[in-house]
């Protein structure tokens, strides 16, 4: 289901202290970079 990564990688965002923040947001926009450089091979 599309959407169910970024809900599992921001699900538990308020329980982490705020320094992790920021490798959680990378980690889903280098996820989404990934997803999004394949649309052309569509």
């Amino acid at each position: 289901m599309p959407g169910t990564a970024a809900v599992d990688a921001f699900g538990d965002l308020g329980g982490r202290p705020i320094a992790e923040h920021v490798a959680v947001f990378e980690a889903e926009h280098a996820r989404l970079e990934r997803e999004l450089g394949t649309i052309d091979q569509l």
